[in-house]
């Protein structure tokens, strides 16, 4: 009987910290109806997968930060780009985890994040096995058989006819621009 009570301890345990581990929200945009999000943590992996639907807007966004990666699928663009995580611009993981649950708890959160990235047009690449490495299993889940561009932190840009928004909206904006020649 004791035995049975330990082991059921033991799961209590494993379970409260397995289903502590991921944690989903739902995020809409302010002021748009037809803007709306999931955002994914996996904290046990440090990877956070966001789903953001907005017609032909629509993106998915993998943020791994095991491996120092964001990797953005734009489906207007039918492309993937991919930039290394800059903790100067990039919020933590635990960051974007306490705006997460304050947008959805206040319904409202005022975020400063707002990255401007431009990639050069006609310098895609196929992804190969040791882009798969160096980037890890969820991106090579989100990117296989998409062009992949490298994406360059930048300052605000005065055109962004351009630009396509990804990220979290409300949380994190990440702009995509082509770098006009």
């Amino acid at each position: 009987m004791v035995w049975h009570a330990a082991v059921l301890v033991l799961l209590g345990v494993f379970w409260t910290q397995a289903s502590s581990a991921l944690e989903t929200f739902l995020l809409q945009e302010p002021g748009s109806r037809y803007v709306t999000a999931t955002m994914t943590i996996h904290s046990d992996k440090h990877i956070v997968d966001v789903h953001v639907r907005s017609g032909v807007y629509s993106s998915d966004t993998i943020f791994d930060y095991s491996r120092g990666y964001i990797a953005t699928r734009l489906f207007a663009r039918n492309a993937c780009f991919i930039i290394k995580i800059d903790k100067e611009y990039i919020p933590e993981l635990d960051e974007i985890g306490r705006l997460a649950f304050e947008k959805k708890t206040m319904k409202t959160v005022y975020s400063p994040h707002n990255v401007w990235v431009q990639f050069q047009p006609g310098s895609s690449r196929l992804g190969n096995f040791k882009d798969w490495i160096l980037y890890g299993k969820a991106i090579e889940h989100l990117c296989t058989g998409l062009p992949l561009y490298q994406l360059e932190k930048t300052e605000t840009l005065p055109s962004f006819n351009t630009c396509a928004r990804a990220g979290i909206p409300s949380i994190l904006g990440l702009n995509v621009c082509e770098r006009l020649q």
